[in-house]
Formats: structure tokens, C-alpha cells, sequence
């Protein structure tokens, strides 16, 4: 698609995010820390560019910025489109950017057609969703909604070693208001919350489908320090009967995790499992030594409750087997985890009624990664999130999304928006 047959709003968002890459360039990628200048900047040059729309802006204790377009009925509770504007160092500059650069696409649209909505539309900035900054989920959101626990706030930013709240403060926010759980927004005053976002996965790039719409977020639980602990001992000197060896022992627990994995799958299950990191120590391993000792992390993810409860359930097992097996001890260390989110059936319902007017090809897929929208969700405000096309994954400089399939999600979402108030049923 040549850029004189995208909307208007398609060419405003491919002009801001090539202002966005150029402005917060950090080869091979772009960086723009949470509560940093890179994020910072993001939120200004969104917030001028929506000013100029007409639309009113104001940021809640946390930074979070609002952007609003003025509705008919002011009683009516908003259609919010959020994502967030910060990345993973080195990182591509689609993940979250795309999102907001397409809601304020939609704005555009609508001024530029001489539209005003029934009820208000708020063009949502978030604050730091990428958890490599602080190890916490969607601090920025659960703020928003005034749900963040106050020990998040003593989180440490990985690059500084600083708090979240000295973070705040730093910028010009209000950390304590945040401790106190003073909301930026009411969740009854939301009729919607939508996200758009690139795909992180390959699901719409094999359909050949420039969007989808997307069923649910995946939950999870992780433990970054866990162990499995043997004995050291000479490889040669060593019988197999005495050894205690901790390799061994990982092993058989991945073959044994990866069994349950291809059960689960056989009962029409999704699920993921990863160990990220595999390590010994190296100042005691080598070339003659069974190994007494051995880190990993595990992180496990699905959009099922019950099927992360049965994961869990089998990893212990697994230890206890294994334990006895392999002569070992697993030590799982600190568990980190986090809830799924289902979509509103109802808003996936307006946005297949969208894309069939459109004529659009937009799958149902579901979404390994975490969102913002789970927040909204998880609050029960109905939420949707709609999928781009993206190669090469994300969190990665090579993220390769055409405009021209954003533009699409942009069409999409003005039906979306336009058509709100003129169908039949509630989200």
C-alpha cells in the first residue's frame, strides 16, 4: 500500500513513530526507559500532537497522560484506546508506540472528518509496561486504576538501582498519591478499554493477515533463581550408582515438563514453557567434574487458569520424583506471577462485525505475551485488543511491521469507536 491510499490517520502514525526512532535512536535499536528521557519525550510529542487535534490533556500521580476528545453526552463513561510508550533497551520501536500512535490515528480521523463521538474518547499513555525496567506487571496501569500495591513502589529500575517512586518523583509525579491508591481514572467511568499492539508471535504472518483480534492474555508464574543441587565429584573416579548429578537431574525435569506440555497440547491446550536461563558456576565446573550444582530460570505461560495450575502442579511432583531418582534437590526460589485475562466477548463480537464491513481479514489469536489490557481487564472493565502483523518478533531491533497493516487496525477502530453507540447490545 503506497502511502497516498492510507487513511490520514495511517500517515500521522507512520510520521510520529519515524520521529519516535529518530529521536530515541540507541543503536542497534531504540531505548526508552520508564520514568526516562526516552519515555518522557514519547509522552510530549503524543500529548502535542493531540493538543493540536483539540483534545485536552492531563496526567494522573503516576504520569500516566490522558488524552481526551470531547463526546456529545458527557455522562456517558469513555472509550479508552491505551498502550505504552516505553521499550526494552536496544529494543524495536513498534512494541507499544504502535498502539498509541494509532489511537491518536483515530483521533485524527474523527476531527478530520468532522465526527464528535457520543460519549468521550480517551487516547491512553501508560508508564512503564516493560518489566525489564521494574520487575513488576504494568506498574503504570495498575496506578491508573489506582491498584498498584504500595511495596511496587520500592521497586529497583534495573539500569539505576533507584525506586520506582524515586523515579516518579523525579519526573514530576506524585508517588505518594500513587501509595494512597488514588485512581487517575474510574473504572466505572469506562465503557471500553481496546489496545492495539504488534504481534509478538508469528500467528498472523503465517495466516497472511494484516490483523487479529485478539481471545485472551496469557497468565503466568516464573522463578528467576531456581536450583537443582547435587554433589561435585571426579568424572572418572566416581561410580554411576554414588553420583549425584545435577545435570542430570535438570534434564530429566525438562523432558519431564516437556511431556506434560505435549499432554497438554493433546487436550486442545496453549501453553508455553522456557528456561531462559541455564547456568553453573564457573569458578567450580569443568571438563572432570560431575556437576554439584545448577541455576536456571523457568517461566511458565497460558491464557488457562487451570492449565498453569496443573503445570505447577506437576512441576513439584517432578522435584520430589527426581529428587529420589537422581539423588538431587530442587530449590525453586522466589515465584513471580500473574493472572490471565479474558476479552470481552461482546467487543470481540463489534470488532468481527468491523472487519466484516471493512472486509478485513482479522483472526481470533491469542496473545502469549502481557499487556496493559490485562489490567483493565483484570479490574472488570470490558476490554479487546487488536493484534498487528509483525515479523521477527519484538523486544528486538528487527521488528518489521508495515504501516500499511497498522493502517488497517486504524480502520478498524474507527468503525469500532463510530459504530459504539449505534448497535444493539452491551459490552
Amino acid at each position: 500500500m503506497s502511502s497516498a491510499a492510507l487513511t490520514g490517520g495511517g500517515r500521522l502514525a507512520g510520521h510520529l513513530l519515524e520521529r519516535l526512532a529518530q529521536a530515541t535512536a540507541d543503536p542497534p535499536g531504540v531505548t526508552r526507559a520508564a520514568y526516562g528521557p526516552g519515555e518522557r519525550f514519547a509522552h510530549d510529542l503524543i500529548r502535542d500532537e493531540a493538543e493540536q487535534l483539540g483534545a485536552s490533556a492531563r496526567v494522573d500521580a503516576a504520569g500516566n497522560l490522558y488524552l481526551t476528545l470531547k463526546g456529545r453526552i458527557p455522562d456517558l463513561p469513555a472509550i479508552i484506546i491505551g498502550s505504552h510508550l516505553d521499550s526494552v533497551p536496544h529494543g524495536g520501536n513498534f512494541d507499544g508506540a504502535a498502539g498509541m500512535v494509532a489511537g491518536l490515528a483515530v483521533m485524527a480521523e474523527l476531527v478530520g472528518q468532522g465526527i464528535q463521538l457520543p460519549r468521550d474518547l480517551i487516547v491512553l499513555a501508560t508508564r512503564a509496561e516493560e518489566a525489564v525496567w521494574f520487575p513488576l506487571s504494568y506498574p503504570g496501569s495498575q496506578a491508573a486504576l489506582g491498584l498498584l500495591e504500595p511495596t511496587a513502589l520500592e521497586a529497583k529500575r534495573s539500569d539505576s538501582g533507584r525506586s520506582l517512586a524515586d523515579h516518579m518523583l523525579e519526573e514530576g509525579f506524585d508517588p505518594d498519591a500513587v501509595r494512597r491508591g488514588v485512581p487517575g481514572i474510574d473504572a466505572g467511568r469506562i465503557a471500553a478499554f481496546v489496545e492495539v499492539h504488534i504481534e509478538q508471535g508469528p500467528r498472523l504472518v503465517a495466516a497472511g493477515a494484516p490483523v487479529g483480534i485478539v481471545t485472551g492474555i496469557a497468565g503466568g508464574f516464573r522463578h528467576v533463581e531456581a536450583r537443582c543441587l547435587g554433589a561435585y565429584a571426579h568424572s572418572g573416579a566416581e561410580p554411576r550408582f554414588a553420583r549425584h548429578d545435577s545435570v542430570l537431574g535438570f534434564a530429566d525435569l525438562v523432558a519431564g515438563l516437556e511431556a506434560e506440555w505435549d499432554a497438554l497440547e493433546r487436550d486442545g491446550h496453549e501453553a508455553t514453557i522456557t528456561f531462559g536461563r541455564v547456568e553453573s558456576d564457573p569458578s567450580q565446573h569443568g571438563g572432570s567434574r560431575v556437576l554439584g550444582e545448577l541455576r536456571f530460570t523457568l517461566d511458565v505461560r497460558s491464557a488457562e487458569a487451570a492449565v498453569l495450575d496443573r503445570i505447577e502442579a506437576r512441576l513439584h511432583v517432578l522435584f520430589a520424583e527426581l529428587g529420589n531418582k537422581r539423588g538431587v534437590s530442587f530449590e525453586a526460589g522466589p515465584r513471580f506471577s500473574w493472572e490471565p485475562a479474558t476479552m470481552s466477548p461482546a467487543l470481540i463480537a463489534r470488532l468481527d462485525r468491523a472487519a466484516a464491513e471493512l472486509r478485513i481479514q482479522a483472526p481470533h489469536v491469542p496473545s502469549g505475551a502481557g499487556h496493559d489490557a490485562a489490567s483493565f481487564a483484570g479490574a472488570g472493565i470490558a476490554t479487546a485488543m487488536i493484534f498487528v502483523r509483525n515479523e521477527n518478533g519484538s523486544h528486538n531491533p528487527h521488528e518489521a511491521m508495515e504501516i500499511a497493516d497498522l493502517d488497517q487496525a486504524i480502520r478498524l477502530l474507527l468503525q469500532f469507536v463510530t459504530d459504539f453507540d449505534n448497535l444493539p447490545g452491551q459490552p
